[in-house]
């Protein structure tokens, strides 16, 4: 099976920038295109303005900064490998939600996530991106840890 369309979702985390390198993996055999997604959490308490009103917060615009930084970094270690991407802010209040969204939206026909590998009681209360995305996704999810 080829890999046409391949979604990276980040987070800035060593985990994350693992998938990256598998993710090159399969782009350089496959000749797949990439898209690199990170998603900016809109809590509703925090940004009812900028969910209701277009208006914006000094928190907000910081979270966007930093990811559009994470974003870059992304980028230019796909370049360094010779694999062009794209990238995308997302916005949500859920992350999986939008992961899996994202992945329909770009005909992803393969999603690669990093995982912490958290068990027990610390995956209770953190939850897992990765377990979430498998869950709510209909296409393949290659999770890779650290």
């Amino acid at each position: 099976m080829a890999f046409q369309n391949i979604l990276v979702p980040v987070d800035g985390s060593e985990t994350s920038y693992a998938a990256v390198a598998k993710a090159a993996e399969f782009a350089k055999a496959f000749n797949s295109k990439i898209t690199v997604v990170q998603v900016l959490v809109l809590d509703p308490y925090i940004a009812a303005e900028y969910i209701s009103a277009s208006q914006t917060n000094d928190l907000i615009e910081r979270a966007r900064t930093s990811i559009i930084d994470t974003l870059a970094e992304v980028k230019a270690k796909f370049h360094t490998d010779g694999v062009e991407v794209e990238t995308k802010l997302l916005e949500g209040q859920v992350v999986h939600t939008e992961i899996a969204n994202a992945a329909r939206d770009t005909k992803a026909d393969l999603i690669v996530i990093g995982s912490h590998g958290r068990t027990g009681i610390k995956k209770f209360f953190l939850g897992s991106v990765a377990q979430s995305v498998l869950g709510a996704s209909d296409i393949p999810v290659l999770v890779v840890r650290k």
